[in-house]
């Protein structure tokens, strides 16, 4: 009977839950980058199309639950609030295409195309990151500011590293703080 007294006084939150979120995103890294480390360094023969597979299949699922929460959060928000989400959420599609037109830049004024290989995860990595920051900074929220400049500084440092220990370093050091960001976004929110 308490229970359902408590259900019933909750207070809608403007706190943003980010758990599935970086569940998913963390799929994605260990799966998707993983694949590609034992794929590219012949461990395993496996279709060339399966870590792309295995790593959109988390960063959809990431997108969409963390969209769906920021949504959820911001019914309870203030207009200020709800403009500030807005502007910072434009900031998704302004980072990714800037990104796709220095790739794309990049690869065809040195004209080499296997630069695409490597730039499009490190700086995807890159913009999600200082996109975090961003999100942190309007959102109060130290988790994940920390876990964007964490994402942005390991994506610009697998830049030196050579062949297919690179998608190892996304796939240890970026799926690994997704999941311990699941893990302290627990503590954050009971806090």
């Amino acid at each position: 009977m308490n229970a359902t007294a408590l259900r019933a006084t909750t207070v809608a939150s403007t706190e943003v839950d980010n758990r599935a979120a970086y569940l998913g995103f963390a799929f994605g890294y260990v799966f998707g980058h993983g694949a590609a480390l034992l794929s590219r360094s012949g461990a395993v023969v496996m279709p060339a199309w399966l870590p792309i597979a295995l790593l959109a299949t988390g960063l959809l699922a990431g997108t969409v639950l963390a969209m769906t929460a920021s949504l959820r959060a911001q019914k309870a928000a203030s207009e200020a609030r709800r403009r500030a989400e807005k502007l910072v959420g434009t900031a998704w599609i302004t980072g990714f295409t800037a990104l796709a037109l220095a790739v794309t830049g990049l690869s065809t004024v040195f004209d080499e195309p296997e630069l695409q290989t490597v730039l499009w995860p490190a700086g995807s990595t890159i913009v999600v990151g200082l996109i975090y920051i961003a999100e942190g900074a309007i959102r109060g929220n130290a988790l994940h500011y920390n876990l964007g400049t964490w994402l942005m500084l390991v994506a610009a440092a697998t830049l030196f590293v050579p062949g297919a220990g690179f998608f190892g370093v996304l796939a240890v050091l970026g799926g690994g703080a997704y999941l311990v960001a699941a893990f302290l976004e627990r503590r954050r929110l009971a806090a």
